[in-house]
């Protein structure tokens, strides 16, 4: 630190008061005085500061055998080679889960980004406060995948209603006029991935049917046969389905068999994410890639540029594309 005397002239103060601020400070263990050397800063101070000032917080939903690890190690990669140390915690996306996750960050204060996975992002959300705070307390913060539009954060994502107005194309492509979708109730992908859904039926001049639809929530995923009979329902006169993803569509071929529909012969079924679940089946299901690497990578270097630059544009929707193989059977 500077001297006594040196402080005096800096700040216009008596040295009695400066003597008086670097005993409050000495006793604080902010600084520390060498006999015959002088006053210094506490080393230990300097390195908490600096591994503050460097950690950047990973909120994601799940850590399971989907496509999450994949995103995750990406995140992790880049930002450790940059010399940021990553603090990642999972919500299970349940809501309540969430909010602790956050009053622990604030109240800890240790993370200057943050890279988020929003939890049931197209519901009401109670925690939108914590990251409102956030936001005050001038954290960058980025969202992956889905987003809560009334934050206005930044986000990094694939295109989600071109991949489903892509699956949906596709099948259309394919012959198919009479195509129903199961889309994710409770995450805003759902809702853009039936957009593109209706978008790309209502320019091929077909019937928008709603009772062809089927929305479900996390826990209707979790426990899909016991929608075996609604799901019977809206797929009857059906030759083609959009699937939310590879997940869902698992399920849906484990059930199907029950209900004595064949994939493709019976049901085409166009799905999105291109997981290795898409070809764990008997049939091999065509798929529109997830950038699970690239997404990671992209929302980690963003979130650094933001850091450098708070007027950095976070924002990034990757296009898709579609990878065919067996579950879509050719009518024309």
């Amino acid at each position: 630190m500077y001297s006594e005397n040196e402080l005096s002239r800096m700040f216009g103060l008596s040295r009695q008061t400066v003597r008086h601020a670097i005993g409050v400070l000495e006793a604080d263990h902010v600084l520390e005085r060498v006999r015959g050397s002088g006053t210094y800063i506490c080393k230990d101070l300097c390195i908490e500061n600096r591994v503050r000032q460097n950690r950047i917080g990973v909120i994601m939903t799940y850590l399971d055998n989907y496509i999450f690890p994949k995103t995750i190690q990406a995140i992790e990669n880049v930002l450790f080679k940059e010399g940021y140390p990553v603090q990642i915690a999972f919500t299970n996306n349940l809501v309540n889960r969430e909010r602790t996750v956050l009053e622990d960050i604030l109240e800890k204060d240790e993370v200057t980004g943050l890279i988020v996975e929003a939890t049931k992002s197209a519901l009401p959300n109670p925690n939108l406060s914590y990251y409102r705070e956030l936001q005050k307390r001038k954290i960058p913060l980025l969202f992956i995948n889905s987003f809560y539009p009334a934050l206005g954060a930044p986000h990094v994502s694939m295109n989600d209603k071109q991949a489903g107005r892509l699956a949906t194309d596709y099948l259309i492509d394919k012959g198919h006029t009479k195509i129903a979708g199961i889309f994710k109730l409770d995450d805003g992908q759902g809702h853009l991935r039936y957009s593109g859904y209706m978008e790309a039926l209502k320019e091929a001049g077909l019937v928008c049917d709603e009772s062809r639809i089927l929305w479900v929530d996390t826990e209707d995923v979790k426990n899909f046969m016991m929608l075996q009979e609604k799901i019977k329902d809206r797929l009857e006169g059906c030759t083609g389905l959009v699937s939310y993803n590879d997940e869902v569509t698992f399920a849906l071929t484990k059930l199907l068999p029950r209900l004595g529909i064949r994939i493709p012969e019976d049901l085409s079924v166009a799905s999105i994410d291109d997981s290795e679940l898409a070809v764990l089946g008997n049939v091999k299901i065509t798929s529109i890639p997830y950038p699970m690497e690239m997404l990671g990578e992209k929302a980690a270097r963003n979130l650094l540029e933001m850091i450098k630059n708070p007027k950095f544009d976070g924002n990034y929707e990757f296009d898709v594309d579609v990878t065919q193989r067996d579950s879509v059977r050719n009518l024309k």
